[in-house]
């Protein structure tokens, strides 16, 4: 780390003690304002039973919020808890080399490795995995670091082995797989997900999740005990540094808020009643599901009438503000918790980043230990900077201490060096370039990262179409729209102009909405050019009126984005010639496309042309539509 970055660490540090002791002082000397008032004696106070002896403990209403401390409303049996073995037993140790006090994977060396991307990278199975690992130049065979299913506590393993033996033995070994990358502490990176998979991986990782949270609260509530037993001693215990500046360890970002409703729900399949009580879960169903009167078209229609990956998207509730707190007891998970009480928060993007700027505080993800994002696919979709901004402010000194106590906190938080040990999960059906750059840039897990490689097939061409793909030169990431507009203007276009046949009923497919603005402007000041389109922005009314001017032949052209297709899934009928400015990111809309031509009655495959503009940093995109082969050999021309 640099000498500036070391000072700048230091003076916030600092600076965060010295709020924190004026603070205690003020609330010592009673001039936190005139009506603060103490109790005295006047504390509620409860007992909870255990099969052995009562255990005194503090009510809720008294406990102080603190940092990842455990309130005495937590426990309600002794942290001992025979149901999880040793505490100190090998399954917690396994997570305390990542995340104890001093963890193995950081040092000053593999922070270096790490901010200069040093990473020793090879290609390996993970059972039926294929993934590119990178890893630490001095690790040991990835083989050998991986976890087994042991490294998960006891109380929440076998219920899960139990539910295992009741599913396809498919899922069951896609669980197992993952669970042993994720139990390994390594990032994740899965741009690969099948449909059919989506329900079963949320399962494994959201037990990965729990498994983290109730390691750590027992570790917490150990040395409270350990704490406790030595305030007579002369020498209290040392080792006792086990949280973070606040209590949340867990952040999992999604898209809609049916998919926090697929989140709780694997999270509480792992916490079964009646061993646990889930409160707030009426509520919860009411905010997050539809409500009782509406229904659910998506959900509701025959298989068929829409694509099965629009229906699983687009169910349920859609609304993409959101953020929600989890808070995990020894008998309960408690929905709506408060921020700063909570161990897990679900949220969308959006919903954090209204709510950072509200608050103009982002304390609450400066303990992040596990993110999760899921369906990144959709959030390249709505707007990616909201992404940036949430994870630009994670991690961070926070700017108040919200109670912490500095004797508890982990050593590397004090450091500033919490990202070098934060676990990222990156969960999508394909690859983006946005989601490619925050794997290389973003995860700086100094165990490692792990991304799952797949071989893509071609898609079938509808019709037996034979689109005709343009390439077009361009030497670097900067000059590409420059370059793919002045293609499109000075040499596809004019081609398609010149022919009585192309220049009519034909659309552009374009998947940027900068692109999308730029050639919807070059058309409106080309004279004779009629056209229509259709966005993400466009009214009922407009789309409606648009598809009529189109197939009817009152517009030659039709402009669509792929934020319109991904939200409406319209069919579009009358069109005979398509032009993809740029390849879909989504390779599902290509074949969609391509097959709407034969929704008209007569239409032969030799009525209808495609043109595919692109250039060599449209990888991601060819290889998911002519397949990773096609992809290959379209590429040799390029260096």
């Amino acid at each position: 780390m640099a000498a500036e970055e070391i000072n700048s660490a230091t003076t916030k540090l600092l600076t965060l003690l010295n709020v924190s002791a004026l603070k205690s002082r003020n609330r010592d000397r009673g001039i936190d304002g005139p009506h603060t008032q103490t109790k005295g004696n006047k504390r509620k106070r409860s007992v909870a039973f255990t099969e052995d002896s009562p255990v005194e403990t503090t009510s809720q209403e008294d406990a102080e919020p603190s940092s990842g401390i455990v309130n005495a409303d937590d426990r309600s049996v002794d942290v001992d808890d025979t149901g999880y073995g040793d505490p100190e037993g090998i399954v917690v140790q396994f997570m305390l080399r990542h995340f104890g006090a001093n963890p193995e994977a950081l040092t000053e060396k593999s922070r270096m490795n790490v901010d200069q991307n040093g990473w020793k990278t090879t290609r390996e199975k993970v059972g039926a995995l294929t993934v590119v690992a990178s890893l630490p130049p001095e690790s040991t065979p990835l083989a050998k670091m991986l976890a087994n299913r042991r490294a998960i506590l006891e109380r929440l393993r076998k219920p899960f082995l139990d539910r295992q033996a009741k599913q396809l033995q498919e899922s069951v070994q896609v669980q197992n797989e993952l669970l042993s990358i994720l139990s390994a502490h390594f990032d994740l990176y899965h741009p690969a997900i099948p449909l059919d998979q989506h329900q079963c991986i949320r399962e494994a990782i959201a037990l990965h999740a729990l498994d983290h949270v109730t390691k750590k609260r027992r570790r917490i509530l150990k040395n409270n005990e350990r704490v406790s037993n030595a305030k007579n001693a002369s020498e209290p215990p040392e080792d006792i540094q086990d949280q973070g500046f606040t209590r949340p360890s867990v952040l999992v970002l999604l898209p809609f808020r049916s998919f926090a409703v697929h989140w709780v729900n694997a999270l509480t399949s792992h916490t079964p009643r009646p061993s646990f009580q889930i409160e707030n879960h009426a509520r919860f169903l009411s905010e997050y599901g539809l409500p009782a009167d509406a229904v659910d078209k998506l959900a509701t229609a025959e298989k068929g009438t829409y694509p099965d990956d629009h229906v699983e998207m687009f169910k349920g509730n859609v609304d993409d503000n959101f953020r929600i707190g989890v808070k995990l007891t020894r008998k309960s998970v408690k929905l709506f918790a408060e921020f700063y009480g909570c161990d897990i928060i679900l949220a969308s993007p959006l919903g954090l980043r209204m709510s950072i700027e509200k608050e103009k505080s982002a304390d609450f993800l400066s303990s992040i230990e596990i993110l999760v994002m899921d369906q990144m696919n959709a959030m390249v979709m709505q707007n990616w900077d909201h992404v940036e901004y949430v994870l630009s402010h994670m991690n961070k000194f926070p700017s108040e201490s919200h109670g912490a106590d500095f004797s508890r906190i982990k050593p590397w938080y004090l450091d500033g060096h919490s990202a070098y040990l934060r676990q990222s999960i990156l969960l999508s059906p394909f690859e983006t370039p946005e989601i490619r750059a925050l794997y290389r840039r973003k995860l700086t897990n100094t165990a490692g990262k792990i991304r799952v490689e797949k071989v893509w097939p071609a898609l079938h061409v509808p019709g037996s179409l034979e689109p005709l793909f343009a390439s077009f030169d361009c030497l670097s990431p900067q000059d590409e729209a420059g370059k793919r507009f002045d293609y499109f203007t000075t040499q596809l276009l004019p081609k398609l102009l010149k022919s009585a046949v192309q220049s009519s009923s034909a659309i552009v497919y374009i998947p940027s909405s900068f692109d999308f603005i730029r050639v919807h402007n070059y058309l409106r000041k080309q004279t004779g050019l009629d056209f229509a389109t259709l966005s993400e922005y466009s009214s009922n009314q407009d789309i409606s009126r648009a598809r009529q001017a189109f197939f009817t032949g009152k517009k030659s052209f039709l402009l669509i984005s792929e934020r319109f297709h991904f939200y409406r899934r319209y069919k579009i009928r009358g069109i005979r010639n398509i032009v993809f400015y740029a390849l879909p990111e989504h390779p599902q809309f290509f074949s969609e496309f391509l097959s709407y031509p034969f929704l008209d009655d007569g239409v032969e495959p030799t009525d209808v042309s495609c043109h595919v503009m692109y250039c060599k940093y449209d990888w991601f995109r060819l290889e998911r539509i002519i397949g990773t082969a096609g992809a290959r050999s379209l590429m040799q021309g390029y260096s």
